[in-house]
């Protein structure tokens, strides 16, 4: 047997020592994992069936048709949900616009200097920024400044500042949507003749709006259970009115209420009654967000099967 034979040998039986022992730590590090996923799926099984016991019973079409009351037999999430739905329409479209196109221009267009990284920086420190923060620059900026514009504490002001709390998941989302589409996409259209902006419209958009809708929908999932941001920007508990779809001006300058902030106020009452009732409220929102869910699952399937 030569050197170099010898020293193959003790290399190899190195290396089967090393790789045994990764293997170890990989299947360590497996059991753990999994036993703290089936810690986590089971304590959140225990919570789902002690909110679904405690609210069934009080959950029909008159809890969903009532507005609130003093009463627990007669509390009602009318408003609560109709609010609800009016703060997720206009924060969708309004953080949507503004998320995506933010994303499109810091990733495709905007050239690679120090202001542009200044800027980067500071969008990845505001999505980690309290909610309670932005409720209070939305209670300065929304409800005090531009109040002939909201009305005050108004479904308008409420969306604005839910929409400034999730743009910057939005836009980081977008920018890693885009990096993931090849460059050499960019650089055919380019090289056919097509400007900047039509191969980013034609080619880049339509393979990166899967991951956009992915970042939505992490966004908007945040945004439904918020109460922070909502109460410091005037939320109220109580409202027996719903605001006008038309003219829609007037809707959107209409006092609300949401699922989160009433839940929360029967909750924080003494009698055991208005707990259940806050329990059922708990089985609408969490049914709101799988519908949600859903409904922007499906829509980022299809787009993926029309792409591949």
């Amino acid at each position: 047997m030569t050197s170099a034979d010898s020293i193959q040998k003790t290399e190899d039986s190195q290396f089967q020592t090393s790789l045994r022992k990764r293997y170890q730590q990989g299947n360590v590090l497996r059991i753990v994992s999994l036993i703290a996923t089936y810690i986590g799926l089971v304590v959140l099984g225990v919570l789902l069936i002690d909110v679904v016991v405690d609210g069934i019973s009080y959950l029909d079409w008159g809890f969903l048709s009532n507005f609130p009351s003093r009463k627990p037999e007669e509390a009602g999430f009318k408003s609560a949900w109709v609010g609800t739905i009016w703060l997720m329409v206009i924060t969708a479209i309004v953080s949507f616009v503004v998320g995506v196109g933010s994303g499109i221009f810091l990733e495709e267009f905007a050239a690679d200097t120090w202001y542009a990284k200044i800027i980067e920086v500071n969008i990845g420190n505001l999505a980690a920024v309290p909610s309670i923060i932005y409720g209070l620059l939305g209670l300065q900026a929304f409800v005090r400044v531009m109040e002939p514009l909201t009305g005050g504490r108004s479904v308008l002001a409420g969306s604005l500042t839910m929409s400034l709390l999730i743009i910057p998941i939005i836009i980081v989302s977008t920018r890693e949507a885009l990096k993931a589409v090849p460059d050499s996409l960019r650089q055919g259209g380019i090289a056919l003749g097509a400007t900047r902006w039509q191969v980013v419209r034609e080619q880049v958009f339509p393979l990166a709006f899967p991951g956009m809708l992915t970042g939505m929908i992490l966004a908007l999932s945040r945004a439904i259970g918020e109460t922070a941001p909502l109460i410091a920007v005037g939320a109220l508990t109580y409202i027996a009115f719903l605001p006008d779809i038309w003219p829609i001006t007037e809707g959107l300058q209409t006092p609300f209420t949401v699922m989160p902030i009433q839940i929360y106020n029967w909750v924080s009452r003494p009698q055991a009654e208005f707990h259940s009732v806050a329990a059922s409220g708990i089985i609408v929102l969490m049914a709101a967000l799988l519908l949600m869910n859903s409904i922007a699952i499906f829509f980022r399937n299809k787009f993926q099967q029309k792409i591949y």
